[in-house]
């Protein structure tokens, strides 16, 4: 491909309108919406609005007037639109980490209530730490075992008798691998065992339908492909036969039936809205809000089949481009379209510590990806900004990057506290 073909996939991208909700800074390719998606145009009026208007003129009043009780609501059934949900099942609250307590604790108490014999959780090895370091947390405080394997290939084979809860990050954070979510649930189910997705990196990238898949738990984060801004709140969906069925364990004052009642003993509100726990963070919610809504506007585009079409083009570009750029590099995400989520992962041939140096120079040339330990150069491609020209000028950077070995210079070789 040539930068004027780019040029004119770009002339003809029917979701280019979608760019402009975007304050996005000059000169700068973002390669990293995966980890952090970009300022949308109306969050720092509307986060304005919320702190001189709501809170600095209708103070306590605007938890009624301004409808703050409900924002975890509102907020969960906009994102229930993207993930698959019904209104109602959905809430924003908390954090990713915090979430997944909540409903791999729910649904090891379901497992053990059922089927006590159950005792193992299943995940993968190269699932995001955090998930893996509440699941060890969990296994050891109730009496599971956390099985992980090392290949997608190896999970239906630990779904026997013993298997609790499958436990899987729908896109692999390091890979990019996107799993078969109604096929591996359909396997967990066939087992006997429950199934917990994370949507950390899928929710807003690529079509999730938790219903149809018959899943059982899932979470998300709210700053990556939702464009919520950093430390947005998170959220949580059970289905509607588990929602009711046990009270997670942070029982806070939220999650309870009445929580202005102030009574002495904890009652558990019906459905999804037990999965709430503390006071909302307001200003946070009304930023995701403005975020989410960048995402929902591309139903009127054609939706997340748009988006997902448009991503598996610009991430088919930028690998294509680096297989004949980059001999240096392999290609760690998946090949096929099917098994690829919104990311291009690569990792060096030979030298691994070119990878977080390279990242580094990359950056100092206004293109921005990350790093991921021990030598993941990850890129994450966000098509309701980025344009097929902004995939090849990357690649090409990259490989000038490469040929003229400034990821040698010591600036980039010095490690931060952020990757």
């Amino acid at each position: 491909m040539t930068r004027d073909d780019a040029l004119a996939l770009d002339a003809h991208d029917p979701l280019a309108p979608l760019r402009e909700q975007f304050a996005l800074p000059p000169g700068t390719i973002y390669l990293d919406g995966n980890s952090l998606g970009v300022l949308p145009r109306a969050t720092p009026a509307r986060v304005a609005e919320v702190v001189t208007g709501e809170w600095g003129t209708g103070l306590i009043g605007s938890w009624n007037q301004a409808g703050w009780i409900t924002l975890p609501q509102r907020v969960g059934d906009k994102i229930a639109r993207l993930v698959g949900a019904a209104p109602g099942e959905l809430v924003a609250a908390d954090s990713t980490s915090v979430n997944l307590y909540k409903v791999l604790a729910a649904a090891l108490a379901i497992v053990r209530a059922d089927a006590p014999q159950r005792t193992r959780i299943v995940s993968e090895r190269s699932n995001f730490p955090t998930d893996l370091y509440i699941a060890e947390s969990l296994a050891a405080e109730r009496g599971f075992e956390l099985l992980l394997v090392d290949t997608p290939e190896a999970i239906p084979a630990a779904l026997d008798e013993r298997c609790a809860v499958l436990m899987l990050t729908h896109v692999n954070y390091r890979t990019g691998r996107l799993h078969d979510m109604a096929a591996l649930t359909r396997a967990a189910h066939a087992a006997g065992a429950l199934a917990v997705w994370d949507l950390a990196h899928s929710a807003g990238a690529v079509p999730v339908d938790l219903n149809a898949a018959e899943a059982d738990f899932a979470i998300g984060c709210g700053y990556k492909f939702l464009n919520g801004g950093p430390g947005a709140p998170a959220f949580v969906w059970a289905h509607r036969r588990h929602a009711g069925r046990f009270a997670q364990p942070l029982s806070g004052w939220m999650g309870h039936a009445a929580p202005f009642e102030f009574t002495p003993g904890y009652r558990p509100a019906p459905g999804i809205v037990r999965y709430l726990c503390g006071t909302p963070a307001i200003l946070a919610l009304a930023a995701l809000e403005c975020g989410v809504d960048t995402v929902l506007a591309a139903e009127s585009f054609g939706g997340m089949a748009a988006l997902r079409a448009k991503s598996l083009a610009l991430t088919r570009l930028f690998a294509n481009e680096l297989r004949v750029r980059c001999p240096q590099l392999v290609q760690v995400s998946p090949e096929s379209d099917a098994e690829r989520g919104s990311q291009v992962c690569l990792a060096p041939r030979d030298e691994p510590e070119l990878a977080y140096a390279t990242v580094q120079a990359l950056i100092a040339r206004g293109v921005v990806g990350d790093f991921r330990a021990p030598d993941i150069l990850r890129f994450g491609f966000t098509p309701l900004y980025l344009r097929h020209v902004d995939a090849y000028d990357a690649a090409v950077q990259l490989a000038e990057v490469l040929e003229r070995g400034e990821w040698r210079r010591p600036e980039f070789n010095r490690r931060q506290a952020v990757t």
